[in-house]
């Protein structure tokens, strides 16, 4: 009995770890990729111009800048910069800007993608905070839609 019972925990044990491996190999499916054509920032009353030139500037010098070999969907981008925060934390060095952006179809105009977030960047330098969120914002766009170049 013991015996049986030795080889049902060792089977067991197997089945747990070949399990436990088959789960680590998976892959998760590629986002999908689209081909931006251009893109407009927008934003309510009271947004610094020079964020919003910074991040509109940056963002179309890297869809200038970047080259698709295959034919993927042809979208321009709606970016909204929907609020900022300045001066937060203990060194009143963090600031925040909330972005949100459409990918809308240029064959029909539907809205085909959409994404949402946050970025955080610190400036010592409050003269500079609009500056690095514009970068830092533009960078993150330019990840989420497969962009090259660093614009500027």
């Amino acid at each position: 009995m013991n015996w049986l019972r030795s080889c049902f925990c060792r089977a067991t044990l197997v089945c747990v770890a070949l399990t436990a491996c088959g789960s680590l190999s998976v892959t998760k499916p590629a986002a999908p990729v689209y081909d931006v054509r251009s893109a407009v920032v927008l934003s309510g009353p009271n947004m610094p111009a020079e964020l919003l030139s910074g991040i509109n500037d940056r963002v179309n010098a890297a869809i200038n800048a970047t080259v698709r070999d295959t034919v993927l969907p042809r979208v321009v981008l709606t970016i909204r910069v929907v609020s900022i925060q300045k001066g937060l934390g203990f060194q009143k060095d963090r600031n925040v800007v909330k972005i949100s952006i459409d990918a809308a179809s240029v064959e029909d105009g539907s809205v085909i993608a959409v994404s949402a977030f946050d970025v955080t960047s610190i400036a010592a330098d409050p003269k500079l905070a609009d500056e690095i969120l514009a970068e830092d914002a533009a960078a993150r766009i330019r990840s989420v839609f497969s962009l090259s170049g660093r614009g500027r």
